[in-house]
């Protein structure tokens, strides 16, 4: 009777144990959730706030202002580095920042953009229209700001490997002498089943 009192109270010393080890771990998990609500609520009001009609309009306005201070360059050559480019725009005005674009691949596609602290520096920079660098004449012309949803519209041209996109016409009735034969006009001669 002893042995069944001290194996009950060791259960229950073990089912207590277990139970606030248990209470810890929900603790944990409440105090953790509470934590990933703070940061999604954080998360939201950001996102809430970039999508803003005001500060949109800021931010194109932003953009359309680096714009004025910024030109296109074209032509430059694929081994040309933007401290290159940046040294040979340093006479125009302070190079605020160079950007060469790159296909997916990292290689450059054979324009920049230049952008410069001053809008005056732009005027003098389309001077240097037609100017050698690497070798190759470089095409400097003032850099335009995209307005999303505007892109030209551009038609479609069927391209020679590709099948035409008629609709298909079924003929008014199927010949009776078989896909892709004509009747021979002969004299006609003794009765042949097999034609």
């Amino acid at each position: 009777m002893e042995q069944d009192d001290v194996d009950m109270a060791a259960s229950e010393n073990t089912n207590e144990a277990e139970l606030d080890d248990m209470k810890k771990r929900l603790k944990e998990m409440e105090d953790e959730a509470a934590a990933l609500r703070e940061m999604q609520a954080k998360v939201e009001s950001q996102m809430g706030s970039a999508q803003d009609p005001a500060s949109a309009a800021a931010t194109q306005a932003n953009r359309e202002e680096a714009d004025s201070r910024s030109v296109f360059v074209g032509n430059v050559d694929y081994s040309c580095t933007p401290e290159e480019v940046q040294q040979h725009f340093q006479t125009c005005g302070t190079v605020n920042r160079v950007t060469i674009r790159t296909d997916k691949f990292g290689q450059p596609k054979g324009y920049a953009y230049v952008e410069f602290l001053e809008v005056e520096a732009v005027q003098e920079a389309l001077q240097l229209n037609e100017s050698e660098l690497h070798g190759r004449q470089l095409k400097v012309t003032a850099k335009r700001t995209n307005v999303p949803g505007m892109k030209p519209y551009r038609a479609r041209r069927p391209s020679s490997n590709m099948r035409s996109r008629s609709p298909f016409i079924a003929p008014y009735m199927y010949s009776p002498y078989g896909y892709g034969k004509v009747p021979r006009f002969r004299m006609p001669m003794r009765y042949s089943p097999y034609y």
